[in-house]
């Protein structure tokens, strides 16, 4: 009941089956083969009935019945060979013995069994040769006396031939087919393998371009919320006092000016960064993994050129050059720490800062800076709104929490925000030192 597999040979998987046939063409071949091999065996069949006395039509239905059932070689490979030894006393079936030998060491069966079947019809084919033979040399023993030698080893030359060949190529056309699908079996594995790969590199690659999208999301967010609001508010504050104050109105002008070519000034960064790294686009197509990596490295090298801690007094500065009554203090001898743990940091203030102008106008504001042994804190507290100070009537996207936590966890820090028992608001957040990690 084993196949021998080599119907299978160059069919897809997609090829339709015909019983134990996958293909026309093993059909086509099998039915050939079967009626060559019943044509041998009826006309072998006439001399066997002869020697046996038996009716000659009864020789040829055998012959005919022997030789077809090499149709079902490729099912029944064992019952091919089995029949093939059966029917050598008759001196018929040799084709059937042939191709049943080579379909059955070709298949899938045991090796044990193939060889005890080829063993089997080696010894048949060696008998019937030699007896054969034998008489053969007996009648014509005066015209040609050959030694003892001859009949034994021209019999087994003769029974070796009829069985060795189609064995041994057996073996190599099954050993051939099953290398082949082993092949075609890894080839699929690895065209798998290697689409899975493609797979995780494109969902890294987008996750390395929504992590960019997101940096400078909250990088263009600072920087736009905080000098804008600035501006309004100086804006306010000018077309207020410009009626009473022009010289003051002047101060406010030029600081809305500053802070205008400011923000001008690091918006074109961002947009430098944005071109020369091309991270993202605004069309829908897939960006390389290459060009997301090249635009990273472009806006690392970038950090290192963003706002310092040394720089928040003067943003506190600002803030009071807005009208906020802001005071700062801070905590332990500054020192250097890594670009991005700065930039963080004044990130960090800098959005607090907005947060107070946009929803606490008027209210005290209280920016602490502490440098402890190998982090860095940072607090800014407000109080309740005065109720005197006319809101600037900042919009507010949400975010700025957000973007916050999001600056701060990814280095490793700890962020916690909320409002005070007073009536104020507390932003806080600590940062590790990763140049003493």
């Amino acid at each position: 009941m084993t196949a021998t597999g080599e119907h299978r040979e160059g069919a897809g998987s997609t090829t339709r089956g015909y019983g134990w046939w996958e293909r026309r063409r093993s059909i086509a071949l099998d039915v050939v083969l079967a009626l060559l091999s019943a044509l041998e065996c009826a006309l072998e069949g006439v001399k066997f009935a002869g020697d046996a006395g038996l009716p000659v039509p009864l020789g040829v239905v055998f012959g005919l019945l022997a030789g077809s059932v090499l149709l079902v070689r490729r099912r029944w490979p064992i019952a091919v060979v089995l029949v093939s030894i059966a029917t050598t006393p008759a001196e018929m079936g040799f084709l059937m013995g042939l191709v049943g030998l080579y379909t059955l060491a070709a298949s899938d069966i045991p090796r044990r069994i193939t060889a005890v079947l080829m063993g089997m019809s080696l010894v048949g084919t060696f008998i019937v040769t030699y007896v054969r033979l034998r008489q053969s040399v007996s009648v014509h023993a005066g015209n040609f006396g050959p030694g003892d030698w001859y009949v034994p080893v021209l019999s087994l030359f003769m029974s070796l031939g009829l069985t060795a060949p189609p064995v041994l190529f057996g073996l190599y056309i099954g050993a051939r087919r099953r290398l082949m699908e082993s092949l075609r079996e890894r080839a699929d594995s690895l065209e798998r393998e290697l689409s899975l790969l493609a797979d995780r590199a494109e969902e890294r690659a987008e996750w390395a371009r929504t992590e960019e999208r997101t940096r400078i999301a909250r990088e263009m967010h600072d920087v736009v919320a905080h000098r804008v609001s600035l501006m309004v508010v100086h804006a306010a504050a000018l077309q207020a006092v410009a009626p009473k104050d022009p010289a003051k109105a002047v101060r406010n002008a030029a600081l809305v000016g500053d802070m205008g070519r400011q923000a001008l000034t690091e918006l074109r960064e961002m947009l430098g960064v944005l071109r020369t790294g091309d991270p993202m686009t605004a069309r829908v197509a897939r960006v390389p993994l290459a060009a997301v990596g090249q635009a990273a490295a472009a806006a690392a090298a970038a950090a290192e050129d963003g706002p310092r801690l040394h720089e928040v007094e003067a943003l506190v500065g600002q803030s009071r050059a807005a009208g906020m009554t802001v005071e700062l203090s801070v905590d332990g001898e500054a020192r250097p720490y890594a670009p991005v743990v700065e930039q963080t940091a004044y990130r960090v203030v800098q959005e607090a800062l907005t947060n107070v102008h946009k929803h606490a106008a008027g209210a005290k504001t209280w920016v602490r800076l502490a440098h402890r042994g190998s982090e860095v804190a940072m607090q800014v507290e407000n109080g309740p709104t005065d109720g005197v100070t006319a809101d600037a009537g900042l919009p507010s996207g949400g975010n700025g929490l957000v973007g916050m936590r999001e600056r701060v966890l990814g280095l490793g820090g700890v962020f916690v925000s909320g409002p005070t028992d007073a009536g104020g608001f507390r932003v806080s957040a600590v940062l590790p030192d990763q140049r003493a990690v």
